[in-house]
């Protein structure tokens, strides 16, 4: 028996438990310190080694128990960390693309033909989602600081972190099929070569749709933390 037990025991707790990496060592590790520190007292009380670590295990509190509490803090430390990402990669990401339009395409008025009036809307649409998404995280991490002080359980806001991600991630993701596909349909109107041909673009454009694809899934884990608790 002995030391086994408490390893197991961590052991059965990790298995459990979702999130970040570093987040869930160190409830591991003080879950581990507690145990020691728990055997440790019984063992200057005369117990014998094996009894103490059984029931050091034993006043600890069942896995199952535990590891629902536990879940609970690293989904809301993954929804925090995927709000404070989306805060900061989705304004990041207009601002270079905008930034190398102006620098090697120019306005909309230096292509060949008129734009249509019907375009600039979806163009002007677009270009709000992004920052109207990073906002929304930004409002959601404060209403979670303030809500974290009532009765709120943890995990009601690491679900609304995480609904609240993967809405804001389909919704960009739509404005940009939207703003590709508008942009072929009025290929014949302007020089679509310029903006398709454009090396500088194309890698901007290219990295845009990687960190989507890379928010999508930061934002689906952020749900699933979230949901996996009973």
């Amino acid at each position: 028996m002995g030391p086994s037990v408490i390893d197991d025991y961590v052991g059965e707790l990790g298995g459990r438990l979702r999130g970040l990496k570093n987040a869930k060592l160190d409830l591991l590790a003080e879950t581990r310190d507690s145990l020691t520190d728990a055997v440790e007292a019984y063992l200057r009380k005369g117990v014998d080694e094996a009894e103490a670590h059984r029931r050091a295990v034993a006043e600890f509190g069942p896995v199952d128990e535990i590891a629902v509490e536990y879940q609970e803090e690293l989904a809301v430390s993954y929804g925090a960390r995927t709000l404070q990402t989306m805060a900061i990669v989705l304004p990041l990401m207009h601002m270079l693309w905008e930034l190398n339009r102006w620098l090697f395409i120019g306005s909309w008025s230096d292509f060949r033909g008129p734009v249509p009036h019907w375009y600039i809307l979806i163009a002007k649409a677009n270009d709000m989602t992004g920052g109207v998404a990073a906002g929304v995280a930004i409002a959601a991490l404060i209403a979670g600081r303030y809500l974290s002080r009532g009765r709120t359980r943890a995990i009601t806001m690491a679900r609304l972190a995480g609904g609240i991600a993967m809405l804001s991630v389909v919704v960009v993701i739509l404005g940009n099929i939207a703003i590709a596909a508008a942009t072929v349909q009025i290929g014949a109107q302007i020089d679509l070569g310029r903006l398709a041909l454009s090396p500088p673009m194309f890698v901007v454009t290219a990295g845009s749709w990687v960190a989507l694809g890379m928010l999508g899934v930061l934002a689906r884990r952020c749900l699933s933390c979230a949901t996996i608790v009973s």
